[in-house]
């Protein structure tokens, strides 16, 4: 078995004679190199299964580094050193490419786990699936081959590749929580746990002791220790759904806990390390929440250094068969009965349904219909969809010569072609006129050519 080598980038020799020291005490040759003039050189002449650069160097600065490997290096994982405290850089790093930071003074401990990590996630990149395929783990909402779901597949293989925090948007229904668990099931934690937990399901008064832990005694009714959610994810991922629900309390003491890398328990005297990749997730408009003073700035640029947009079902429509076939196949699964066939007109009513609740909606509307269905196929009328969205769309377009997705992507060009011009093409305000979020904008933007 070839031994791994790292390259190290630092300009202080006591630095680099420390992480040369410890590297090879975990079998791992390591190479150091004082500038990136050097580190550029080295590149070309070997290959390497670990870069560990310092932020500041001679003859620039290690982002430049981060930038270059990422370009002409993309499967070597690159982890930046940083001063104790500046999350700015150590974000811009990750933002960069970076596949995790380290603070001076160096903890050796974090840091033969982010070495552990980096090596692991060099094993896996032969296994990785292709970017148009759906990665391993695949469930409902991950299935499609609409543009916008081809996306998404291939943005969490890349974000697997990374421990930067991540912010997953989107609409109630649209499998943010699955998205979370294939981004940890295709990393380097795969093998350590997933913990998810819905921040808006905690009773204030216990959120402090269910996320950090307690000692016993510290509060009545702590009759016994108890880690925390935290510590229960440590070397794994904490998945954070609705964080927009935390109280701004709460927000600053999940702050520290993230820059820091450490949580103390209620009643507890000392910080524990903790070693989590945090996954943060919320249907509300994060940004609007900070400009209102609802969510703490610091908080926001924290959690959303990368983001993963997450489609509505309405603007994917044509994944719609696919999903329906998979929910009727599992539901006659687990009932041990014969699968049940979706007719032409019941499939094009599902098309033309604008599903507010997203894939969650439509597994339920599915459901219910199977419930009481009598025969085996579903028809239109077994459906039994909400009329109030039916008439909307039906409304919407009154053109009677195009499809139906023709006649309102047409009403919807024109609208946002309207606020913009009344708005003077601000697209913040534009947004705001619309009610809908900036990055719904760009996408609809993007979508539609309007330049």
């Amino acid at each position: 078995m070839t031994q791994p080598i790292a390259l190290i980038v630092d300009d202080e020799p006591d630095i680099c004679e420390l992480l040369e020291i410890t590297l090879i005490r975990m079998g791992i040759d390591a190479h150091s190199v004082f500038d990136l003039a050097g580190a550029r050189k080295i590149l070309t002449e070997q290959t390497f299964d670990l870069c560990l650069s310092d932020m500041r160097l001679p003859d620039g600065n290690g982002i430049e580094l981060v930038r270059h490997i990422s370009e002409t290096y993309p499967q070597l994982p690159v982890a930046m050193i940083t001063a104790h405290g500046n999350m700015e850089s150590a974000i811009e790093a990750l933002k960069a490419g970076a596949f995790d930071f380290v603070s001076k003074p160096v903890d050796l401990e974090m840091l033969r786990k982010l070495v552990q990590q980096a090596i692991k996630l060099g094993k896996q990149k032969t296994q990785s699936p292709e970017p148009d395929r759906p990665p391993r783990g695949e469930q409902s909402p991950m299935l499609g081959n609409s543009p916008p779901m081809k996306r998404v597949r291939e943005l969490i293989k890349k974000l697997a590749r990374s421990q930067a925090p991540v912010y997953i948007s989107g609409e109630s229904g649209t499998g943010k929580e699955l998205a979370a668990r294939q981004v940890h099931q295709l990393g380097p934690r795969a093998d350590h746990p997933f913990v998810a937990v819905n921040c808006g399901a905690i009773p204030r008064e216990l959120m402090e002791s269910e996320l950090f832990g307690h000692k016993k005694g510290s509060f009545t009714g702590a009759t016994g220790d108890h880690l925390g959610l935290f510590l229960n994810a440590d070397g794994g991922t904490l998945f954070l759904d609705e964080i927009a629900d935390l109280p701004l309390h709460m927000q600053v003491k999940l702050l520290r806990a993230i820059q820091e890398k450490q949580v103390r328990p209620v009643g507890g005297q000392q910080e524990i390390p903790v070693d989590v990749r945090i996954i943060s997730a919320t249907h509300k408009d994060l940004t609007e929440l900070v400009e209102n003073g609802e969510f703490r700035q610091d908080l926001f640029y924290r959690i959303n250094v990368i983001e993963l947009p997450l489609p509505p079902l309405r603007e994917r429509s044509e994944d719609i068969p696919l999903l329906a076939q998979h929910f009727l196949t599992r539901m006659a699964r687990e009932t041990g009965t014969k699968k049940s066939k979706l007719s032409l007109p019941a499939l094009r009513k599902l098309k033309e349904y604008s599903f507010p609740g997203n894939i969650r909606e439509l597994e339920n509307i599915l459901e219910r219909s199977l419930t009481l269905l009598e025969g085996s196929e579903l028809l239109e009328e077994d459906l039994h969809l909400p009329e109030y969205h039916q008439t909307k769309i039906v409304q919407a377009a009154d053109s009677h010569e195009r499809p139906l997705g023709d006649k309102m992507e047409q009403v919807e060009r024109e609208a946002i072609i309207q606020a913009l011009e009344e708005t003077r093409w601000n697209r913040t305000a534009a947004a705001k006129k619309l009610g809908m979020t900036l990055r719904s904008l760009r996408y609809r933007l993007e979508k539609f050519g309007i330049n």
